[in-house]
């Protein structure tokens, strides 16, 4: 986990660092939450907390390294738990409780338009980012919307 999650998300980076530079608009987005040192985060799954918290550190060093060439390095996590194979390895999660993929998308996309230059360095949730791209509905989300849904690890 430590090898895919940690070291992975740096070697991807350092190797694509080159090209990125010359390229037009370049970043780098992680999937990675806010970090949070608060206990619960930890008491159930230590290994993949600690990965997942590499990950964004890494992403958060890369931006203040990279600022001068411009190649931003950001973070992007889920308010709710999104409807996705992983979640087969979690017992007891209603999939009607959730959100579809789509809201990652877009929410990607969203970030993936702004000026690498300035928007940098930041830890990013999906409802945030889409309200300010102008989205308010975000029921066409929910894979049903007459569920409420479940809010995603490590967000307050």
């Amino acid at each position: 986990m430590q090898d895919i999650n940690a070291r992975g998300t740096f070697l991807c980076a350092k190797l694509c660092l080159p090209h990125l530079i010359r390229g037009e608009n370049p970043h780098v987005l992680t999937l990675a939450p806010p970090i949070s040192l608060d206990a619960r985060w930890f008491a159930q799954h230590t290994a993949y907390t600690v990965s997942k918290f590499a990950m964004a550190l890494v992403t958060f060093g890369l931006a203040a390294e990279c600022r001068a060439e411009s190649v931003a390095f950001n973070c992007l996590w889920p308010k709710t738990v999104i409807q996705t194979a992983a979640l087969a390895l979690l017992p007891g999660i209603d999939p009607l409780r959730c959100r579809k993929p789509e809201i990652v998308a877009d929410a990607a996309h969203a970030i993936l338009l702004k000026d690498a230059a300035t928007f940098t360095g930041r830890f990013c949730v999906d409802e945030d980012i889409l309200r300010e791209a102008g989205i308010a509905d975000f029921r066409p989300y929910a894979v049903d919307p007459g569920y409420p849904l479940l809010a995603d690890l490590f967000l307050e």
